[in-house]
């Protein structure tokens, strides 16, 4: 029973160690995080999204008959095959 009792203190002692660890590196994170240039561009950090611009109706219909004219192209090529 005492090989358990040392071998569950041992692991609280690493799980402590661990937990110390993982705040630190939290807390460099937060650091660099904070920084800007370089972490934004590696992808890090929190970065702003480009706010979408709407679309006019009179936008989604040109685009919507230019893709129906592609289709169309396309299928009467596919049976012109």
């Amino acid at each position: 029973m005492l090989n358990l009792a040392d071998a569950v203190r041992q692991l609280k002692m690493e799980r402590d160690q661990a937990e110390k660890k993982l705040e630190q590196l939290n807390a460099a994170l937060k650091i660099l995080g904070t920084l800007g240039g370089a972490s934004r561009r590696l992808g890090g950090g929190q970065t702003a999204r480009k706010k979408r611009r709407p679309m006019s109706a009179a936008a989604r219909k040109r685009i919507a008959a230019a893709q129906r004219a592609r289709w169309a192209k396309w299928k009467a090529a596919k049976r012109s095959k």
